[in-house]
């Protein structure tokens, strides 16, 4: 974790909006970090209001860009940008795990490269910035966020379903199906799975809280190496 003051600015930086510090500190505080702090309050209530103001900005985003498609398309693609893999993707690109505030058992664990808290966490930010500055405000930032994940078609499918995806990519490059394989550490109300997997001689890994998470980490980031070759 960086220095508190320097790494807030840093990050609203990298927001491209002012948020309140009380609350942007609290948008970084993991319920692991809480916990081990006195049980200090945490990040999940703003995770859940960040959820909703993600959802309906997605939806009007989507919505207003895309007149040709139906309600189902419009459905699948609003899935693919708000899921625990896009959001996690999108957290990566500016950075945000190194501004989290977590426990030592999350630290020690790789926390901060964690989907789901990486996901939870940039839901919590928007959360935060639509109580300091606004919905406006809370909707533009949505938007910047999201924006090059819409500019990706192809990744809608894979984001959704990426073990699918990374299938059908192997079958129409005419190579054998994926395969994986799954290892755990750490304690059964703590563990973390990692996942490898393969198409061909060419792998990627992936973590997650979970066996099916982990392999859609990796499925993810196979595809995304793959489909770039092809």
């Amino acid at each position: 974790m960086t220095d508190v003051t320097t790494g807030q600015t840093r990050l609203t930086d990298k927001l491209g909006v002012v948020i309140d510090p009380e609350l942007l500190s609290l948008a970084l505080t993991h319920r692991s970090w809480a916990y081990e702090h006195g049980q200090v309050p945490h990040n999940e209530r703003l995770e859940f209001l960040g959820d909703s103001v993600l959802g309906q900005a997605v939806t009007v985003r989507l919505f207003t860009r895309h007149p040709e498609l139906e309600e189902g398309a419009l459905a699948k693609r609003r899935a693919a940008v708000v899921s625990t893999v896009a959001l996690a993707a999108v957290a990566r690109r500016i950075g945000l795990g190194e501004f989290i505030k977590l426990g030592r058992g999350e630290e020690l664990t790789g926390g901060r490269d964690k989907d789901s808290i990486l996901a939870d966490t940039t839901e919590a930010l928007i959360g935060a910035t639509y109580l300091s500055a606004g919905p406006d405000a809370a909707t533009a930032l949505v938007v910047r966020l999201i924006d090059p994940l819409l500019d990706d078609p192809e990744r809608f499918g894979a984001a959704t379903d990426p073990k699918t995806a990374l299938q059908e990519l192997a079958a129409r490059t005419g190579q054998q199906p994926p395969t994986y394989e799954v290892t755990s550490t750490g304690p059964d109300h703590d563990r973390r799975f990692t996942a490898v997997a393969r198409v061909g001689t060419t792998t990627q890994q992936g973590v997650g809280t979970s066996k099916k998470h982990a392999e859609m980490a990796a499925a993810l980031l196979l595809w995304h190496e793959l489909s770039g070759r092809a």
